[in-house]
């Protein structure tokens, strides 16, 4: 009986080693990269060497290096068969020598950003990122992002340095295996990586390794691909504001559903739907109108129904009072801005257009450039939504033939202040994606968009969005709004 006494103690110690918290292994960590301090002097890293794919023997040479904020490359080829990722900080792309050049959506677009933040950063900025970092594990940690992305690092129990890291990009398993740690500069870096992207297996020998090495941004920028020549973008511009214009003149006709789902990262790093609500909308004069019809999934009561509708004949009512004003105003200044819809082309006016290029996107050809903020834009007479969209980077598709946003994916590149910032601060980082669909051979109409952002209202309260908002079941008619205000009036 002492003998297992003995033998349960000496287990349940071990055990309480291992199962020490994420911090802990961490800060562990941090020591034995180099220390806490050399992390954060960190400005870049790059690994070069040897490559060889197991399965067939075929070798090559790569690279793999990181920069601050968030850039990120990995490039091999294999008997001079190409293969590259990157994320420049807008966009994250994929190129090989089969499928040639294409910019990454979707989870794959979300899960390579979070996989590039982490490669540039560690784990240092998971609290900024309002990532929550859990433990999977003895001597291992799981980040979760706020917009669903796992990461799971584990370390050698004794020497706290990285063993293994897996993500998911899409619906691609990536593990990566590290051996052989030496100093580099002032970080312990891997001279040995067992690379595993989806069913292939790769043996890389690093042979040159540097810690905060400079390197050129267009490093991680999108290779320069040959093809047909790009549209004149200022021209292309013009015919999205045509078009958008066009739209204005039948959006009127249109109706549809818009599910809102709200999300919450729990303590577990687990990302849940918490609620939701669902709305018609329709269009008046230009101006969106949302009709709630259910909550949670469920049909509103006719009681709380009906006081819906009276709100959105107010909305009517509100909306015909403000064309009126501005009506008024028209000769001696210009409209409000209230209650209108910003054209996504003169959006544009107030970014840096780059890296233009031509790509397939759910089966139609289209127009892809990143933006980011425009040094030149005149923020003090701007209207308040392009200060907002002037603070923006990211990319966005654009179908060549209707000239219409196909999809938009875009992060705040700084903070942004409402009221000065006394009303509300809206924090650096925050990120929207918006789809649209082509309806009806006339007009594109939201189909997704995913919200991810923190506020801070009144200088006190921090609120964190995190929704996904889903738009179907499109209908073409007299909108619901205008016959329930005619039959007001009547």
């Amino acid at each position: 009986m002492k003998y297992f006494a003995f033998i349960f103690t000496i287990f349940f110690a071990f055990t309480a080693v291992d199962a020490q918290s994420p911090s802990r292994t961490l800060k562990n960590a941090e020591k034995a990269l180099g220390g806490s301090k050399e992390l954060k002097r960190l400005t870049s890293w790059q690994l070069s060497g040897t490559i060889r794919r197991v399965q067939d023997g075929a070798t090559g040479r790569f690279v793999m290096q990181a920069a601050k904020p968030n850039l990120y490359n990995l490039s091999y080829d294999l008997n001079g068969f190409e293969y590259e990722w990157g994320y420049n900080g807008r966009s994250g792309w994929s190129r090989d020598s089969r499928e040639g050049l294409r910019t990454l959506t979707g989870d794959e677009s979300i899960d390579f950003q979070a996989e590039a933040n982490y490669r540039a950063n560690f784990w240092l900025n998971a609290k900024q990122q309002r990532s929550k970092i859990v433990s999977a594990g003895p001597s291992a940690v799981n980040i979760s992002t706020a917009k669903g992305s796992g990461i799971k690092i584990a370390f050698d129990p004794a020497t706290g340095l990285r063993l293994r890291e897996e993500y998911s990009i899409g619906e691609t398993q990536r593990t990566f295996e590290y051996a052989g740690h030496e100093k580099a500069g002032s970080l312990m870096l891997p001279r040995s990586i067992k690379m595993q992207i989806g069913d292939e297996t790769f043996e890389l020998a690093v042979e040159d390794a540097a810690v905060n090495r400079q390197i050129a941004k267009a490093e991680f920028d999108f290779p320069q691909a040959s093809g047909e020549p790009l549209p004149d973008i200022p021209a292309l511009l013009a015919e999205l504001q045509a078009n958008e214009d066009k739209v204005e003149n039948i959006l009127d006709t249109y109706s549809y559903v818009q599910k809102s789902i709200r999300r919450e990262l729990g303590k577990d790093g687990i990302l849940r739907e918490v609620g939701s609500e669902t709305y018609q909308l329709s269009f008046y004069k230009g101006n969106r109108i949302r009709r709630l019809i259910e909550k949670n999934g469920k049909p509103l009561s006719e009681k709380d129904q009906r006081d819906e509708d009276r709100e959105v004949e107010k909305r009517v009512e509100e909306i015909e009072k403000e064309i009126a004003k501005q009506e008024r105003r028209s000769t001696s200044g210009p409209p409000s801005e209230n209650g209108q819809r910003v054209s996504i082309a003169e959006v544009l006016r107030a970014s840096r257009l780059v890296n233009p290029r031509r790509e397939r996107f759910r089966g139609r050809d289209v127009i892809v450039f990143d933006f980011e903020p425009n040094p030149n834009f005149d923020y003090k007479n701007a209207k308040s939504m392009l200060k907002f969209f002037g603070k923006t980077a990211g990319v966005m598709w654009i179908d060549e033939k209707d000239k219409q946003v196909a999809r938009l994916e875009a992060f705040l590149a700084d903070s942004f202040k409402i009221g000065g910032g006394l009303l509300a601060k809206l924090r650096k980082g925050a990120s929207f994606t918006l789809e649209q669909e082509r309806v009806n051979n006339e007009i594109w109409l939201p189909s997704v968009a995913d919200i991810n952002l923190s506020v801070r209202v009144l200088l006190v309260r921090g609120v964190n969005v995190n929704q996904v908002v889903r738009s179907y079941d499109y209908q073409k008619f007299e909108t619901e709004v205008k016959d329930a205000r005619v039959g007001t009036e009547n």
